[in-house]
């Protein structure tokens, strides 16, 4: 569906593909550490007061709720970035679960030992990152089983926490799902404000192939006329916009019918869908729902960290 980050495989075992950068991981552990401590080294004024930077000790990072985990890739290197930041030693993680687990209240994923302070330092910026992706996971496992056995799958969209795409795609991947686009580099979308800019579907289509003649260009449509209008100007892709059941399963077979003389179309379902809805949609022969809220309405799956007395 898209392009990924260069990306190389994590440390952590994972059952997602492909996996988070190490790079980008690095850059968004950093920011998130500068939040909570200030400016590099930052401080933790209450444990760097109540903890002697000698004390060691041993904590579990354990799942407070059932669910899809995922952001486990993040933890190794939030460590790293606080030890590093104090002048301490690294603590070990020993993982007992992988990205992509279906996981149980109670159940341990890790356990890090090493200096107290650095994991009580460490504790709130990846339980945050690690709890976000894990919430993502599981809203995407909802949607992934209610469409198992249809043949569509379900997209994520771009309506991602700003600095947080790359982990809230690489969580929907982890929940089973697939990412549509990673940002506005790789995929032409022409919406409804491009049509009217440049005057009519076809203009825009035509403009987006003279410039950019290496991308995959995707149309949405409100009405089956737009679709053919769309189809007759070359589309490879039709997001097909708010419609009805019967309305859905007539533009689908109508594409389907003219694929021996344009090719292969891609079709996605987008607006008003629901859990309830979702199998009802791929029945009508969609190869993807897309569901924005994925990322932007996803609680967080609820993690802790709870230090051995």
């Amino acid at each position: 569906m898209t392009s990924l980050p260069d990306a190389v495989p994590s440390a952590v075992p994972s059952l997602v593909d492909p996996p988070l950068a190490p790079a980008w991981i690095a850059r968004a552990v950093e920011t998130a550490l500068d939040e909570d401590l200030g400016a590099a080294p930052g401080r933790d004024v209450t444990t760097q007061a109540t903890v002697d930077p000698s004390d060691t000790g041993v904590a579990d990072l354990v799942a407070r709720a059932e669910g899809v985990v995922a952001g486990l890739v993040v933890v190794t290197e939030t460590l790293r970035q606080v030890a590093q930041r104090f002048g301490l030693a690294e603590p070990e993680v020993t993982f007992s679960a992988r990205d992509g687990d279906a996981v149980v209240r109670g159940q341990v994923l890790a356990t890090l030992s090493g200096p107290t302070q650095v994991l009580l330092t460490a504790e709130r910026t990846l339980l945050n990152l690690a709890s976000r992706a894990s919430g993502v996971a599981t809203a995407t496992r909802a949607w992934a089983d209610a469409l198992a056995g249809t043949g569509a799958q379900v997209l994520d969209t771009r309506k991602t926490t700003p600095g947080l795409r790359a982990l809230e795609k690489y969580a929907v991947r982890a929940g089973g799902g697939t990412n549509k686009r990673m940002g506005l580099h790789d995929v032409a979308m022409v919406k409804d404000n491009h049509v009217v800019a440049a005057g009519s579907v076809r203009a825009a289509i035509e403009a987006v192939r003279s410039r950019f003649p290496d991308v995959l260009i995707q149309v949405e449509a409100d009405t089956a006329e737009q679709a053919d209008e769309a189809l007759d100007a070359g589309a490879d892709f039709l997001l097909l916009d708010n419609m009805p059941t019967p309305v859905l399963e007539a533009i689908v077979a109508a594409v389907r019918a003219r694929e021996a003389t344009v090719g292969r179309i891609e079709l996605e379902a987008t607006g008003n869908l629901t859990l309830d809805r979702a199998r009802e949609v791929a029945q009508t022969g969609v190869d993807y729902l897309s569901v924005g809220a994925l990322t932007h309405s996803a609680p967080i799956l609820d993690l802790a960290l709870d230090l051995r007395s």
